[in-house]
């Protein structure tokens, strides 16, 4: 039975008892996605931000092989620290849980988690997709999969700027994902507000948004909605600097033949070194602006 393995914290227990719009979190951004302090403090704040904005905050991960709905001070704090915490997508999930492992949970994993705890909006940093010469390694996430089939709609800063994000655009239209610009028609790259590519649809109001995506799921079409919200315009990076590190920090991870799950925190471990801490203080920025936005999209789809 599915109440085996889901458990709530005490925060999203009163939500769902008060009909209140609850919003996901996930867990590799902690574990795997920042360093400490910084980890633990951003995802206080972020969680805070959900609240300040009429909803409540739900972080996932897997924990002594439990799904944890809303984690606790004492579990946010082993996850910001614990060496011992997987990454864990989609076909990582049966194994961590039946055998009472620990994992942090990635955008595929979350949005599973997400669903089936009821909780349609979730708020990450970026999604993945499909990685530069994927042609060759067919390195591709399991994010974009998870978006053609699981009905959550994911807040994001776009796609990840290490990723060939035209070909991840081909992808995702492959698969019927609306990509929607909030307040801008050109699709966001993580730490720049634009790339060359355009969204599909542009909303300018979380009302406008929580309509589009309760008209999807009414009309019975699955699968999930990009939100793509940018940076905001004082934390962006100059696109032609970042796209410099970036090709440094490729050529760094084939030269040491880093590949799979191995890649994404290699690479923002890079890029974070490289710009010299700039591309974290970004990343931060956009979380807590995405939890805004997220927020006030999940009171309205409540409504």
């Amino acid at each position: 039975m599915l109440e085996n393995y889901l458990e709530f914290s005490e925060e999203v227990l009163e939500a769902r008892k008060a009909n209140k719009p609850v919003v996901a979190l996930e867990s590799t951004i902690i574990s795997h996605g920042m360093p400490y302090p910084q980890n633990i403090v951003t995802a206080k704040e972020v969680e805070e931000i959900i609240r300040q904005n009429g909803a409540v905050p739900a972080t996932i991960a897997i924990i002594n092989g439990k799904i944890k709905i809303g984690i606790s001070e004492d579990e946010l704090e082993f996850l910001a620290q614990s060496k011992d915490i997987e990454k864990a997508s989609r076909r990582d999930l049966p194994y961590l849980i039946a055998q009472g492992k620990n994992g942090a949970t990635t955008v595929a994993a979350t949005m599973i988690c997400a669903e089936l705890a009821g909780i349609e909006v979730f708020v990450t940093g970026g999604i993945g997709g499909v990685h530069r010469e994927a042609e060759t390694t067919m390195d591709i996430s399991a994010d974009l999969q998870e978006l053609a089939q699981t009905n959550v709609a994911v807040v994001c800063a776009g796609a990840k700027s290490i990723l060939d994000i035209g070909l991840t655009l081909e992808y995702l239209e492959t698969h019927g994902v609306p990509v929607v610009g909030y307040e801008t028609d050109k699709l966001p790259a993580f730490y720049t507000r634009t790339s060359p590519f355009d969204v599909n649809h542009r909303v300018d109001a979380p009302k406008d948004a929580a309509s589009l995506i309760r008209t999807k799921w009414e009309l019975g079409l699955n699968g999930g909605v990009v939100i793509a919200n940018p940076i905001p315009e004082g934390d962006a990076l100059e696109e032609s600097f970042i796209t410099n590190v970036i090709e440094t920090a490729l050529q760094e991870a084939k030269d040491n033949q880093i590949a799979g799950k191995l890649v994404t925190p290699f690479l923002l471990s890079k890029v974070k070194e490289l710009t010299e801490g700039t591309s974290l203080t970004a990343n931060i920025a956009l979380v807590k602006h995405n939890a805004e936005v997220g927020a006030k999209i999940a009171v309205g789809l409540q409504k």
